[in-house]
């Protein structure tokens, strides 16, 4: 269940990490609101995962969930360029998370 709580507080990190940026330096209500509840949301399952889960690897995770999302989702939409170079490095940051899932205990 930790695992299932972290990767969509991972999720819930890309939606605010998204959010922060349209809210345009919070002048804007909607997504300065979306900004909150997904950060708190996402923070307190980072916290909830981290109960049972290590620090580190809950870290590294909920932050490569949330990179790799967010990257994604600004190059679907056309705010960051896309590359065959940042693609194979987001597979890389997913081949990380997917081997710390698998070593951990």
């Amino acid at each position: 269940m930790a695992w299932l709580i972290l990767v969509v507080s991972g999720v819930l990190e890309a939606v605010w990490a998204t959010a922060l940026s349209k809210s345009e330096g919070f002048s804007r209500l909607v997504p300065s609101v979306v900004f909150v509840v997904a950060l708190a949301l996402s923070m307190i399952g980072l916290a909830i995962a981290m109960r049972s889960l290590p620090p580190g690897t809950s870290y590294a995770v909920w932050v490569g969930i949330g990179a790799v999302l967010t990257v994604g989702f600004a190059m679907l939409t056309g705010a960051e360029s896309t590359s065959v170079v940042k693609v194979l490095l987001m597979l890389g940051v997913i081949g990380c998370i997917v081997g710390l899932k698998v070593v951990s205990h």
